[in-house]
């Protein structure tokens, strides 16, 4: 009779759910150890769970990065060569938009600032103005009408003159230790530089639009800020020093 119950017992087992995972599930449960069930549910739940926080944290990471544009460092593209060789055409440098809340720019600044005197402004829609601020932001795009990266020479209240290429200060000898073997030997006669304003030149002084030609006096509030750093391209990543010019 025990015979004839084994079979039947066992066909049982295999017709329904099997032992095995039965058991499993069994001596999971009793240790309160998760089953491989509820382990499954918890993981697609959390790849769900992801997917539906990405665009979320897309759209905070492009918040920030926005408002680190905008108030602490901004990407430029160098557009043209006079500032070669210290930056040269395709460059792009790292601005630092906060320093000179707490000074004011130094004779051997690199700086980047606005067209100082803007005659036609260009009008763009919204959704224009919108991209022309995002690209120029990351350095993918640059209007060399717009925006100049020169190096400071001359401060406010100073007076500058230039005789055959050497900068005078104030009546006395700029040594200026950044320039190339190129030299330029025109003269710019004394110029009194105006509180509020600044005269740049480019490194470059043989091919440079600078304060001594058509962009006259640099208005402080005109100054974006300092370039510090190369990020572009990795063969020429490097920092972007003040080299104090001495008088």
């Amino acid at each position: 009779m025990d015979a004839s119950r084994g079979p039947a017992a066992e066909a049982t087992t295999q017709e329904g759910t099997p032992s095995g995972e039965a058991e499993s599930f069994e001596a999971e449960t009793k240790r309160g150890r998760p089953s491989r069930v509820e382990r499954r549910d918890r993981k697609n739940k959390g790849a769900g769970s992801f997917l539906r926080e990405l665009p979320v944290l897309l759209f905070i990471a492009f918040v920030l990065a926005l408002l680190i544009k905008s108030f602490l460092v901004q990407a430029f593209y160098i557009p043209s060569e006079s500032m070669d060789q210290t930056l040269r055409i395709g460059d792009r440098v790292l601005v630092n938009k906060v320093v000179y809340r707490f000074h004011p720019p130094r004779r051997g600044d690199i700086i980047v600032f606005e067209e100082p005197h803007p005659t036609n402004e260009s009008h763009r829609n919204p959704l224009e103005g919108f991209w022309h601020w995002l690209t120029q932001g990351l350095g993918v795009s640059a209007n060399p009408e717009k925006d100049f990266i020169k190096r400071v020479v001359a401060l406010p209240g100073e007076t500058i003159e230039i005789k055959a290429g050497q900068v005078y200060i104030d009546g006395r000898n700029l040594v200026e230790p950044y320039l190339g073997l190129t030299g330029d030997t025109r003269d710019y006669p004394p110029h009194h530089v105006p509180p509020g304003n600044l005269f740049v030149m480019g490194d470059n002084r043989t091919n440079s639009n600078d304060s001594r030609f058509g962009l006259g006096y640099i208005p402080l509030r005109k100054v974006v800020g300092r370039a510090f750093v190369i990020i572009w391209p990795p063969g020429r990543a490097q920092w972007v020093h003040t080299v104090p010019a001495h008088v």
